[in-house]
């Protein structure tokens, strides 16, 4: 176990490394080719910054990703589907952060790397048990898993909206997993190398987007999204559904925070994936909360998915199950105080728009 930690830690420290000294590069290309993402103040603009900011961050991360790789993986068929879809995405990211394309554009890239992990990886989620049923998905296990690797490549960009907020929630992710593979004796195992090779890659990032961020993972945070897709359908290693449900549970801040977007913009009219200024960390700025300070509330939350989800898988399903139903009491309230569904509060509104600095 000892010589086990040691050589995560390797792993981690290494990618760590090569990350933060990838960013520096990262950022004097950014300005080089112009991607930089320009201070905007449309309303529906959901980044807070007041000056040009370099982004290619996640293309850092993805080059960090290979280093880690060649260093520290294996060869297999898995992996190479990986790594293919991976260059596909990152391509696409790239060529979005200097130029934006259309998100239709974008969708069919994700469809296409997603494919590639189903048909070419052989990564499916096959069947789950729940209840004491079990529901087998035949030929829709494709379209299935597809939809799911494409939702999870997206959910992480859809957040990604103020300093550090992504790579954190990101870093919260591997390292809960990580903790999970190393109790359950899955040290060495593809799932065990990619969490480890992507939490010091992620990290890396971390050091230079943290507030005040120096550079943003700009359409690169769908590698991320991606990845963590791959490491819950792997670390996903039985029909049950709790097993599934664990890692996906860790990730409750996104989903959530997403789910409510799309009500939010259904019950306006709007198309569900228009960008405005009403997300959850809209929302704890709008309550006087300082940037840092929202992101770090926003880590808290989101250690206790993982905590819940820890409790739950290691030590005890009823703990685990107490802590979820404290969890969904404290989202409900939330939902209630705020107008991250509803507009029913037209003075929480304005201060979330004058906490913005836009005009109403």
């Amino acid at each position: 176990m000892k010589e086990q930690l040691i050589n995560s830690s390797i792993i981690v420290a290494t990618t760590f490394i090569f990350s933060t000294i990838l960013m520096f590069l990262m950022r004097i290309t950014a300005k080089h080719i112009n991607a930089l993402d320009m201070p905007r103040e449309e309303e529906e603009h959901r980044h807070i910054h007041k000056k040009a900011t370099p982004k290619l961050g996640g293309v850092g991360i993805f080059l960090a990703f290979l280093i880690g790789y060649m260093l520290f993986g294996e060869q297999s068929i898995r992996m190479n589907s990986i790594l293919i879809s991976s260059f596909v995405i990152i391509l696409a990211s790239i060529v979005d952060d200097i130029k934006p394309i259309r998100a239709t554009y974008k969708f069919l890239v994700h469809i296409i790397a997603a494919s590639v992990i189903v048909f070419y990886g052989g990564i499916l989620l096959n069947n789950i048990t729940a209840f004491g049923y079990s529901f087998d998905f035949g030929i829709l296990a494709y379209p299935i898993t597809i939809l799911f690797i494409v939702a999870c490549t997206n959910i992480i960009n859809l957040i990604d909206g103020l300093d550090g907020l992504s790579g954190g929630i990101c870093s919260i992710f591997y390292i809960t997993i990580g903790i999970i593979g190393f109790c359950q004796g899955r040290y060495g195992s593809l799932v065990m190398i990619l969490t480890l090779i992507m939490l010091g890659s992620t990290l890396g990032f971390l050091v230079h987007n943290f507030h005040p961020a120096k550079i943003f993972a700009g359409d690169g945070s769908t590698f991320m999204g991606f990845i963590i897709a791959v490491i819950t359908l792997l670390e996903f290693k039985g029909p049950a559904l709790i097993s599934f449900f664990v890692p996906i549970s860790i990730l409750g801040i996104p989903i959530l925070d997403t789910a409510f977007a799309i009500i939010r913009r259904l019950l306006k009219g709007q198309p569900p994936f228009k960008a405005d200024k009403q997300h959850l960390h809209h929302q704890l700025l709008g309550m006087n909360f300082s940037q840092t300070t929202t992101v770090l509330i926003i880590y808290g939350i989101n250690i206790l998915f993982a905590v819940a989800s820890l409790v739950f898988t290691l030590i005890n399903p009823k703990i685990g199950q107490i802590i979820f139903i404290i969890i969904f009491i404290l989202v409900v309230w939330f939902v209630f105080h705020t107008t991250i569904i509803s507009d029913k509060n037209p003075d929480r509104i304005k201060k979330i728009t004058r906490k913005l600095g836009l005009k109403k």
